[in-house]
């Protein structure tokens, strides 16, 4: 499915049975857009009030763009985004978002700060320890945050405060959450997949994935990571103890983000560099 731009994250939601894809404008002030692509084959392009930084969903039919000062909750369904300003974060440089269990919101800053929210706009908890807040991922109510240049992940508690923190890898690039509790992250100049149990963080896995490994999708029965360096991307299945490689195929250039759809058994692909979105039908199936 052809998509241009430099497409930086996906989603798969459920409820809407929808693709949805994050792009950055093509200068940093510039609106972001989110592409929706239905499993019909129908496809919609939502241009978002201003720049964003990054995606999450909560799989019923929403998605939550962070964005400087606050961040944009997008209902699928109709596609339309609103603006949401976080109470006296109005020149703060929103960089991570996620969604936990509970509906509450977990955002990072580019000064390493993670804030956790207590309602739509009003934070209830913040801490102060990281170089930049990368990417953050939620496991229930906890959530797990990716510090790129400390290549450390770090645990949040349900009321946001710091529980443990490990370095992972080398150089720690992409994470993501699956629907087995696991927290999955790439470690891509160490050549790795490295997989985290979350209460209490422990690194559980560490596999070596050749080849420039960078996005990753979790499904019930696989877990996916792309290899940037072949255009490849390849599927492990982690209940042995062991990532036991099951499917592996070519994709489309530069498959920087990956997106999983376990009711239909698709995987997406989404090149970085303008050369669409791959759909990948009966993807773990075919082991």
């Amino acid at each position: 499915m052809p998509l241009s731009g430099r497409p930086q994250a996906a989603i798969f939601d459920e409820r809407t049975g929808s693709l949805a894809v994050f792009t950055p404008g093509e200068d940093p002030q510039a609106p972001a857009t989110l592409t929706l692509f239905a499993v019909s084959g129908g496809t919609r392009e939502l241009t978002l009030p201003g720049p964003a930084t990054a995606l999450a969903g909560d799989g019923q039919g929403s998605a939550f763009l962070s964005t400087r000062g606050g961040y944009f909750a997008v209902d699928l369904a109709a596609g339309a985004a609103t603006p949401m300003s976080i109470n006296d974060e109005t020149g703060t440089d929103f960089t991570a978002i996620a969604r936990r269990a509970d509906g509450r919101l977990v955002l990072g800053s580019a000064d390493g700060t993670a804030y956790t929210l207590g309602s739509e706009t009003a934070v209830a908890e913040k801490v102060k320890i990281f170089a930049r807040v990368d990417a953050i991922v939620a496991e229930g109510n906890n959530a797990v945050v990716l510090d790129r240049g400390q290549t450390s992940v770090t645990s949040l508690d349900s009321d946001g405060r710091t529980k443990q923190a490990l370095r992972a890898g080398e150089s720690a690039t992409s994470i993501v959450a699956d629907p087995a509790g696991r927290v999955l992250v790439t470690d891509t100049r160490g050549g790795q997949l490295l997989v985290f149990g979350v209460d209490p963080l422990i690194e559980r896995q560490a596999y070596p994935v050749p080849e420039a490994p960078y996005g990753l999708a979790g499904s019930r029965n696989l877990a996916w990571v792309s290899q940037t360096a072949t255009n490849t991307v390849v599927g492990y299945d982690l209940t042995t103890g062991i990532p036991v490689e099951k499917v592996r195929y070519p994709t489309v250039q530069q498959p920087n983000s990956l997106a999983f759809d376990d009711a239909s058994d698709t995987l997406y692909v989404v090149s970085a560099t303008g050369a669409g979105v791959q759909m990948i039908r009966n993807a773990a199936g075919a082991r």
